[in-house]
């Protein structure tokens, strides 16, 4: 069943502002996201959201960080984000349909995976599953990814299955531009 709102209203237009200014950094003069106009409508919480959200580009490559945010998104069945960053950064991300398709339904083995993919891949599921990395996992990732970027996997993963929380919670309907979960 398609849903139109969500069970937390929106801020509306005119935003105050700080927060449309906040917007247009965040979302380069496109409409802001329907979880950033909700945020944006509780202060502590759009605070909080974006002192964490790590929107930033950071140690990893846009590539790197876009696996991780996916198949977390994916992990969580949250397709409103997952569609958000597919529709939006897999093409600059040099994603494939089948990996991006991977990044939904594959295994972290798949074939359209390097070996460097195939451990960021699993050290995701293995968090999502387990909430930590065993020896084997960590000195996986460890042989292709530093510290700061093994840190900043870590704390992605966790960022976004907050935001998978608050999207899905909410039950935020599917932005109009976004993709979608691909069929099994």
């Amino acid at each position: 069943m398609s849903q139109t709102m969500s069970r937390i209203a929106p801020l509306d237009p005119p935003y105050p502002p700080e927060i449309d200014e906040q917007f247009n950094r965040i979302m380069r003069g496109a409409p802001p996201l329907m979880l950033f106009r909700v945020m944006a409508g509780y202060k502590r919480a759009w605070d909080k959201f974006r002192a964490g959200s790590l929107l930033d580009p950071g140690p990893l490559s846009l590539r790197e960080r876009e696996i991780v945010i996916d198949r977390t998104c994916a992990l969580n069945t949250c397709e409103y984000e997952w569609g958000v960053h597919v529709a939006i950064f897999a093409g600059a991300a040099g994603l494939t349909d089948e990996q991006v398709r991977a990044t939904a339904h594959g295994e972290a083995t798949s074939a359209c995976w390097s070996t460097a993919e195939q451990a960021l891949i699993a050290a995701v599921d293995a968090l999502h599953h387990r909430a930590t990395l065993d020896d084997v996992e960590f000195a996986a990732l460890a042989a292709h990814y530093d510290d700061a970027q093994i840190l900043e996997i870590m704390m992605l993963c966790g960022v976004y299955r907050t935001v998978s929380y608050l999207a899905n919670g909410l039950r935020l309907p599917l932005e109009e531009k976004a993709a979608r979960f691909p069929a099994n």
